[in-house]
């Protein structure tokens, strides 16, 4: 049912749009996947001071994420849809704190939630500007997807790649819907509500050398302003070996009229990764500066850090931190599909209210199965093991994540 009801409203919608034009463009470059999302989360704490002694939610979840291609001329038009819809299959009774459902005045989760995210979009060559709600992926501010549904964001970009190996960007934000939410509401930044996020970003790859430069500004009105400086850099070994490595340097400040306070943050991010044929070995290594931590709007994710996990990103003030990874495909053991993931990370120097040396570690564990052909082609399956320990909080955890996924085309 929910997949006619989908491939409906979607061509009703192309109908709507189209009118009697000639689409080629349009219907052509269109497509539309409906993803099915299983998500189960189990956290155990483990310190008996904390006031749960497990949080745990199951749900199944709808994400619609259909794009058309342009109507034809100089300048061509185009809209994109993004729906997200969750039903509550348990939770509640006490176990609410996975966040995975939105929570009522009792404390207890929604029975189910969702929202329907439009944008439209224009083309001139090669420009494109946006408007509308859709999940942006930047260095500075980066949609998070680590819970049954994703966050979005309402705003406006402007992209261009007029110019050989250059991309730019440039927008603003003014709104967002958490993961666990079905409103939109204003950016934030701790307790600190903000209007708007403003951003321009260059990115310049050079194809000889396999290198990325990556220069991007962005400014919380009237909270801070954050520069960044990127490289990444592919070497090739010979064989099938390649060393990657991932550097950034961010610098953020209080802006405008500093609703939060003096801010001061310097972020050195690096990772470096060794591939040789099905195995990858990986060394991060991340360093706070300043009396502020690393500086996000809430809700967003830090993926763009080199110690960034599925729990946390290491980027308390001041803190220094260290990763292990260890990753492999067993497609050369006759089992494609089937991948495995291990990572430790450990930081210190924490300084924080009544903190003066605090520590933390992680320890995460992936493995992961996607059929690769047959009837259920595409279908993943993927187990999610953590523990979570510091020494400067009574958030300590053990966590489970059960995740399926099938994304199936519907243009």
């Amino acid at each position: 049912m929910v997949v006619r009801l989908a491939q409906r409203f979607l061509l009703l919608s192309l109908a709507v749009l189209t009118g009697q034009a000639e689409a080629a463009g349009f219907l052509e470059d269109s497509h539309a996947v409906l993803t099915f999302r299983n998500f189960f989360f189990q956290r155990d704490f483990t310190q008996q001071s904390y006031p749960l002694d497990r949080a745990r939610e199951w749900t199944q979840g709808f994400i619609l994420d259909a794009r058309s291609g342009f109507t034809p001329g100089p300048v061509g038009f185009g809209f994109d849809v993004l729906g997200k819809y969750a039903v509550k299959l348990d939770g509640g009774a006490g176990r609410y704190g996975a966040l995975l459902l939105p929570r009522h005045s009792d404390g207890e989760p929604a029975a189910d939630f969702g929202r329907l995210g439009l944008a439209a979009k224009a083309r001139f060559a090669k420009t494109e500007f946006k408007y509308g709600e859709w999940m942006p992926n930047l260095p500075l501010l980066n949609a998070d997807d680590f819970r049954a549904l994703p966050q979005t964001f309402e705003g406006m970009q402007l992209t261009s790649t007029e110019i050989k190996n250059l991309k730019l960007q440039l927008g603003q934000f003014r709104r967002t819907s958490l993961r666990n939410d079905d409103s939109l509401e204003k950016l934030g930044y701790g307790k600190i509500a903000a209007d708007s996020f403003d951003f321009v970003g260059a990115d310049y790859e050079i194809a000889a050398t396999r290198t990325t430069l990556r220069l991007w500004s962005g400014e919380l009105e009237d909270v801070y302003r954050q520069h960044y400086l990127g490289v990444i850099q592919s070497l090739p070994l010979g064989g099938d070996r390649r060393l990657d490595a991932n550097l950034g340097v961010y610098r953020g400040r209080e802006a405008g009229r500093a609703l939060a306070g003096d801010l001061d943050n310097t972020t050195y991010s690096l990772l470096v990764s060794l591939r040789s044929g099905a195995q990858v070995f990986s060394l991060g290594r991340q360093l706070n500066q300043g009396a502020t931590g690393w500086m996000r709007v809430n809700g967003t994710g830090g993926i763009y850090l080199a110690n960034n996990t599925f729990n946390t990103a290491f980027d308390n003030p001041h803190e220094s931190s260290w990763q292990l990874r260890y990753d492999y495909d067993f497609t050369g053991l006759g089992l494609p599909g089937l991948s495995l993931m291990t990572r430790y990370v450990r930081g210190d120097d924490v300084r924080l209210d009544k903190v003066r040396d605090g520590r933390e570690w992680v320890r995460e564990s992936e493995l992961a199965y996607v059929f690769k052909s047959g009837a259920l082609k595409d279908l993943s399956l993927r187990w999610r093991n953590a523990s979570v320990r510091r020494d400067f909080s009574n958030l300590d955890y053990d966590e489970n994540r059960v995740i399926v996924s099938y994304p199936l085309s519907l243009l």
